[in-house]
């Protein structure tokens, strides 16, 4: 078990600065496949690595509904009071309460969560259990490229970008080669990217969508 000490605590439930560019892709993915998908009801969506809620409230207000999976028991207390019209459960992307999630969501996202993880092979895996047949998968991470890691290089910016100052900071640096492959060894396909945040090629986010087909 984990030591509180070493727990991510959140403050208030406001929305993370990350949010303000990738909004706008995040909803546009999430609509082409509502877009797809003949069901009447509402989509219902699963966000993994919730925090503070605020993210889960805010796709919730444009009409689907969101259960908030999270660790932090300060991120689900500020999220459980703060926004009543989503659900929030405490949790762990290793551990996920199947009981309660399993098998139920057309939708999962997680929003810069998998560059935190020590193991981001578990969260691709693990979730494919909380997925309807053909359901989609969305996770941003910060992008990583050859031009964008060249001019941080150059510019002396190197060691800013890969702190190891930030307690709780980025342990894994995804391009997109390497998130197609992880997606490609637990079986998603269809996989497409958005790019989010600053100029091409040097963009802040890169948000990657694919389908997982649960076997016959």
């Amino acid at each position: 078990m984990v030591s509180k000490q070493y727990e991510y605590s959140y403050a208030d439930a406001k929305l993370n600065h990350h949010h303000a560019y990738l909004s706008k892709p995040l909803l546009e993915m999430i609509s082409e496949f509502a877009s797809l998908n003949a069901n009447q009801q509402p989509l219902r969506i699963l966000d993994i690595g919730c925090g503070n809620g605020s993210f889960s409230n805010f796709i919730a207000q444009n009409g689907y509904e969101v259960v908030g999976l999270e660790e932090s028991a300060s991120g689900v207390k500020f999220a459980t009071q703060s926004f009543p019209d989503c659900q929030f459960i405490q949790g762990s992307i290793y551990n996920i309460p199947y009981t309660e999630l399993g098998d139920k969501f057309d939708i999962i996202i997680s929003c810069e969560v998998i560059e935190h993880l020590f193991y981001p092979k578990e969260l691709v895996r693990n979730i494919k259990k909380c997925l309807k047949p053909n359901g989609l998968l969305i996770i941003t991470t910060p992008y990583n490229g050859y031009l964008k890691n060249l001019i941080i290089a150059a510019t002396g910016k190197m060691d800013q970008h890969l702190t190891t100052l930030w307690d709780g900071g980025h342990i894994k640096f995804f391009s997109v080669a390497t998130m197609t492959t992880l997606l490609k060894s637990e079986n998603y396909t269809n996989i497409k990217f958005k790019f989010a945040g600053r100029l091409p090629y040097i963009w802040k986010s890169m948000l990657c969508s694919s389908v997982y087909i649960h076997p016959e």
